[in-house]
């Protein structure tokens, strides 16, 4: 869980950039994304096939 305490004389916008920095890092908001919608079987073959080639064509 991401945990972000005020420093002594810290505003909270700089807290703000401090909790999303530390979320972006941990991966929590592409987990989300990745989890909002339930995913048929064959869409995550059909995904993992594109990852795939995707990456293929890059080495």
């Amino acid at each position: 869980m991401t945990q972000v305490l005020l420093k002594e004389n810290e505003g909270i916008d700089s807290a703000l950039r401090r909790f999303k920095r530390q979320v972006s890092k941990a991966g929590i908001l592409a987990d989300i994304r990745y989890h909002r919608h339930f995913e048929t079987p064959i869409e995550k073959r059909k995904r993992k096939a594109v990852a795939a080639r995707h990456k293929r064509s890059f080495k």
